[in-house]
């Protein structure tokens, strides 16, 4: 499986496992000159921005290591050029779901809120 391949298949169980939390999703894969979101979604009081990581269970690394500095300085100003856009009043904040995968086709959610 390539990685572009695996990495649309954690957005697709990720973007489904906030639906069932009861986040809205407002956009999926928002891109900018800077970087990208992969899932924007409202719940309550917050507009949240969520970077999602997949892996293969048993990885040397835990997928959400990946969203180092960097990376979290793309994402927060990415947020900031869609939120110049689209006014709210809801209160930002940026998550990390990561997605571990089985060969057995099962997989593994962890939902990290407010992570940076």
């Amino acid at each position: 499986m390539t990685t572009r391949l695996l990495g649309a298949m954690g957005e697709q169980i990720a973007a489904r496992s906030l639906r069932e939390k009861g986040y809205e999703i407002i956009a999926a894969n928002y891109r900018t000159r800077i970087g990208e979101i992969d899932i924007i979604a409202t719940k309550d009081k917050y507009i949240c921005f969520v970077e999602v990581k997949t892996g293969k269970r048993g990885g040397y690394l835990n997928p959400r290591d990946n969203v180092d500095e960097p990376k979290q300085k793309r994402i927060k100003e990415s947020a900031q050029i869609y939120l110049a856009y689209k006014k709210t009043k809801l209160i930002g904040r940026f998550d990390i779901i990561e997605v571990l995968l089985s060969d057995n086709g099962s997989h593994e959610i962890t939902h990290i809120e407010d992570a940076f």
